[in-house]
């Protein structure tokens, strides 16, 4: 209506909260106590099929790069010889669990 003040909404909203509160508590219903860094929502930004499918083809090159890095060489010379990226390479290393020596 004209002229008549409008009610804050942040108001109405806490005063919805409350409301909500008291039902839920006055029914008896427990706390429930959620462990830090864990909850339900996802986002929408986890693995795709193409980054599962670029996962699998790096998993592949793992042995090869693996018995590479047990002969003492770097991620550079590996690369080098693979004609693999060495990013590449030292991501493969990171995610299978295995280093290269380091350029002295």
């Amino acid at each position: 209506m004209i002229g008549v003040p409008m009610p804050n909404p942040r108001d109405s909203i806490i005063a919805n909260l409350n409301q909500q509160l008291k039902q839920y508590f006055g029914a008896g219903k427990p706390v429930q106590e959620i462990a830090p860094g864990v909850s339900g929502e996802t986002s929408l930004s986890g693995a795709s099929g193409h980054s599962e499918r670029l996962r699998t083809e790096r998993n592949k090159l793992a042995p090869m790069l693996k018995a590479l890095a047990a002969t003492g060489i770097t991620s550079s010379a590996a690369a080098t010889q693979t004609r693999i990226r060495q990013k590449r390479i030292e991501l493969i290393a990171k995610e299978n669990g295995f280093k290269f020596s380091q350029a002295k």
